[in-house]
């Protein structure tokens, strides 16, 4: 399963630039004035992950296929956009499908650049975006409760989804979003099936200048104070330096990273933020063929996690070979792994951990 992320922000708060180094690409038009996205931008990168070129030495292969993210970037969201102020809220279908919604919030001051709602104020910002996707919400839950009442009056055994629909429309209506539902209750299960927007995990993104790289600003702290409240994660991001680092090789922007003290990229503190929020891990398998990531949901079983691979693995699903990361690299060969007895055979119960190197064994 590849992760995707929707980006949402009001207009120039700086998300085509964070798009555009997130992808490492000029894909998303960049401007000084509201609207310059239209269509959504969409991109996939890899995820990073220094595990599999050492894999790749030790099998002596060649071929690297890392885990993937993708990022879709719609048009700014501006207030009242659920009732048609700026492009209206129909480009949200565009993130609807998307596994989490990172938020960007403008945390700098500019005068060259413009602010629609006059002045920098992340918390109103916040604010303007979650009121919007809840109105969004209520808008698709409201046609599916006309829908669902009828079907309840013939088949009384709806009526329970009936409930947890109006529990969810006087929940958005009360600022409270879908994701705080209890994981498995009927209105999650109702809300993710309907893929509302604020089901998704959120992710705030905070564009900050550079001089808070190193000293953050009243702004950052702001936006952290608001993730705390929301249970949404936070990350800082100063979108003119990444933009900067996408356009120089890995070893120049290594050293300019290391120069600005920043121990880590956006791109990273990105995944690493969304992966937390939505229970992901990765697993590995090594071979001549190619070393390959692959992105599973924490407590996936290992019949399931070879499904990943092939429906056929998992149907067929006899047994795991599992080897962790560190052994493999400790050993370096099978023939020292199975000598030193760290492969382990594993059955169906097993669930599998971050950074196993599995071999599946099946039966055509």
């Amino acid at each position: 399963m590849a992760l995707s992320c929707g980006i949402v922000g009001l207009p120039n708060v700086g998300k085509s630039t964070i798009f555009n180094a997130l992808t490492r690409s000029a894909q998303a038009h960049a401007a000084n004035y509201p609207f310059a996205t239209i269509e959504p931008n969409v991109g996939e990168v890899p995820v990073p992950d220094e595990r599999l070129p050492v894999l790749a030495e030790l099998v002596k292969t060649r071929r690297i296929v890392p885990a993937a993210v993708q990022f879709v970037d719609i048009a700014g969201l501006v207030r009242g956009a659920s009732e048609g102020a700026g492009l209206g809220n129909e480009f949200l279908g565009h993130i609807r499908e998307t596994d989490a919604i990172a938020m960007v919030v403008r945390c700098f001051e500019d005068s060259n650049v413009s602010h629609v709602e006059g002045e920098p104020d992340p918390a109103r910002d916040i604010d303007i975006l979650e009121i919007e996707m809840a109105l969004a919400d209520i808008t698709t839950l409201r046609r599916k409760l006309e829908r669902l009442e009828r079907e309840a009056r013939a088949d009384p055994k709806l009526r329970p989804r009936v409930s947890a629909a109006h529990q969810l429309i006087a929940s958005l209506e009360r600022g409270v979003p879908a994701r705080h539902f209890e994981r498995g209750s009927l209105e999650q299960q109702l809300a993710a099936e309907l893929f509302l927007l604020t089901e998704k995990p959120a992710v705030y993104i905070a564009n900050i200048d550079e001089a808070q790289l190193s000293t953050p600003g009243e702004m950052l702290q702001t936006v952290r104070a608001m993730g705390r409240r929301d249970g949404a994660g936070v990350i800082a991001f100063c979108g003119k330096v990444e933009a900067e680092l996408a356009g120089l090789s890995e070893d120049e922007a290594h050293d300019f990273r290391h120069a600005l003290s920043i121990e880590r990229s956006g791109l990273d503190q990105l995944i690493v933020t969304a992966y937390d929020l939505l229970g992901l891990m990765t697993f590995l398998t090594a071979g001549e063929k190619e070393v390959r990531a692959w992105t599973i949901r924490k407590g996936t079983r290992a019949p399931q996690a070879a499904g990943t691979i092939h429906s056929d693995l998992e149907r067929g699903f006899i047994r795991a070979e599992i080897v962790s990361y560190d052994d493999y690299v400790q050993y370096k060969t099978m023939e020292a792994l199975r000598a030193a007895g760290v492969v382990r055979s594993e059955g169906k119960d097993y669930v599998m951990q971050e950074g196993d190197v599995a071999n599946f064994k099946f039966a055509v």
